[in-house]
């Protein structure tokens, strides 16, 4: 379990954390716009779409080690690519070679085989640990990271000269790739080869058309949606503390990287929570949590009221979004998925789930872009307030249907 915690985050550490916690680093190194970042993220969103749903069938077939290791070697070789700088053709290029890395061979794997070592009676504390070990493993290497970047940079980060910039970042991302190398290694080592018994013949296009009949299935798929745009927000914390805040680019990336610590600590307790009552209403409060909190954020300013508010919601909404994050995948034991489909429904729901890959970041950067500063950050907070609203919609969903017997796949 602690070498899938690895690997889980460590394979997308080069994609997402790297904009995550370094975003104004990587908007001035390679003179991108907030919108030319969302629309690379598009492409590696449709590359990751197409990739879900095979991926999660290969995952029912194929053994985990194979797949992992296969997926996080090929991913490191794009690291190398993105050390050299490439211009905004070959980022799009990069991203959606990533998107097929990261997924097709991965993302199936992981989450079958975390489901697998839950067990029934432990799901919420199976996919919190996953997540909280994986934000542990984010915020400890973005520390790093930090201290990496600042080594090259002046006391002063607004002095910095375009070669201080791109110095400290190619080290950056060399570290980073360096990880994901290493992982693939510990990978190789440490996970067992598994032999997959069928007991029936492997029929992917049954299995396929079984979960697209589920509604309890896209009821879980909108769920994700909306937990996973919540997600993606915490990519502009970072832009948020310099546009806003006054920060400099290093204290952005800092900033940022300690609101990562919240993510082990909210995964884990949602985990326990949801085993211990239920993982559907527990994911219901979160959202209208969420919902509130983005919502007063939305006409907050530091001037109005301080910092108080501004930094107690950048905390308090990374540990809502952490505990989702935590919970949404228990979901297939609550809906009694059987373990034959899990492969076939995690590519689902994930095909769905993960679109916003594909619109969230082409939408947030062009509100942000359309009214620079504090008003474009303003309207961006109030369009994920609207997001929570809908998800804690799409949550009470699937508590009708588990009351109407909806999760009975016989």
């Amino acid at each position: 379990m602690i070498t899938l915690i690895f690997v889980g985050e460590l394979i997308f550490s080069l994609v997402f954390n790297i904009p995550l916690f370094f975003r104004p680093t990587v908007l001035e190194v390679f003179g991108i716009s907030n919108t030319q970042l969302g629309d690379m993220f598009a492409v590696y969103g449709i590359a990751a779409m197409l990739s879900y749903f095979p991926g999660g069938v290969l995952a029912d077939r194929f053994s985990p080690r194979s797949l992992i290791v296969t997926s996080l070697f090929l991913t490191s070789i794009g690291g190398l690519y993105l050390a050299t700088f490439p211009g905004i053709v070959g980022m799009r290029f990069l991203y959606g070679y990533w998107g097929v890395t990261t997924v097709f061979f991965l993302w199936g794997a992981l989450i079958k085989t975390t489901r697998d070592w839950g067990g029934e009676k432990s799901q919420g504390l199976a996919f919190g640990l996953l997540d909280g070990g994986r934000g542990l493993v984010a915020a400890s290497c973005a520390t790093i990271g930090v201290i990496i970047l600042s080594v090259y940079m002046p006391d002063d980060a607004r002095q910095a000269t375009p070669l201080m910039r791109e110095s400290g970042f190619r080290m950056v991302v060399w570290y980073y790739t360096l990880l994901v190398f290493l992982a693939a290694i510990l990978a190789w080592f440490v996970i067992p080869t598994t032999r997959m018994e069928h007991k029936v013949i492997f029929n992917p296009l049954k299995n396929m058309a079984i979960v697209l009949r589920r509604p309890v299935i896209w009821a879980q798929a909108a769920v994700i949606v909306c937990a996973y745009c919540g997600y993606k927000s915490l990519g502009n914390y970072s832009l948020y503390a310099v546009q806003v805040l006054g920060m400099n680019e290093v204290d952005g990336a800092r900033i940022a990287s300690y609101g990562a610590w919240t993510r082990p600590v909210a995964a884990l307790m949602a985990g326990l929570i949801a085993d211990r009552y239920n993982a559907t209403r527990s994911i219901i409060v979160m959202f209208l949590a969420i919902c509130v909190m983005y919502g007063s954020w939305s006409f907050a300013t530091p001037k109005d009221s301080g910092n108080f508010i501004i930094y107690a919601n950048f905390f308090m909404t990374m540990v809502a979004v952490y505990a989702l994050r935590g919970v949404y995948f228990a979901l297939l034991e609550e809906n009694r998925t059987p373990k034959y489909l899990t492969g076939a429904a995690v590519g689902l729901v994930s095909v769905v789930g993960y679109t916003p890959d594909i619109f969230f970041p082409p939408i947030a950067g062009r509100i942000l872009d359309a009214n620079p500063g504090l008003i474009g950050h303003q309207n961006y907070f109030l369009f994920l307030s609207i997001i929570a609203l809908l998800g804690a919609i799409a949550a009470v969903s699937l508590v009708f249907l588990n009351r109407n017997n909806a999760t009975n796949w016989k």
